[in-house]
């Protein structure tokens, strides 16, 4: 199996969607249907070498997510995949360590370009 890759979205279509996309390029994949799930697993011992993040979600959001995972001193890259566009909150991000930012709905070769090139820096 490739690198793990942990998408978190309160969405199952767009779980199911990153993960048929991922998975079918040979990446294992573990979900996480919002922030404060994908922090659980994190908290338990899951080490994905790339996540997938949504940013409007319940619980804890995105960038919510993106605080705890700075605060862990984790270095794991996060992809942005969401809705929003704001540049406020692209900025906010990218300062919490966000390395990308794609826009719902998404083109499925440049989540996997995205993943390959993110995945080989982190191997």
């Amino acid at each position: 199996m490739g690198a793990l890759i942990m998408v978190v979205d309160d969405s199952a279509m767009i779980r199911m969607q990153v993960k048929r996309t991922l998975t079918g390029a040979g990446f294992e994949v573990v979900d996480a249907k919002d922030g404060q799930d994908a922090a659980d697993k994190i908290t338990a011992g899951t080490r994905p070498k790339m996540i997938v993040c949504d940013v409007n979600m319940p619980r804890m959001n995105g960038l919510e997510f993106l605080e705890f995972l700075h605060g862990t001193g984790l270095k794991v890259p996060v992809i942005m995949l969401t809705t929003e566009g704001q540049p406020d909150m692209i900025r906010k991000a990218r300062s919490l360590g966000a390395k990308g930012w794609l826009v719902k709905p998404f083109k499925p070769d440049l989540l996997l370009g995205a993943a390959k090139k993110i995945t080989a820096m982190a191997a």
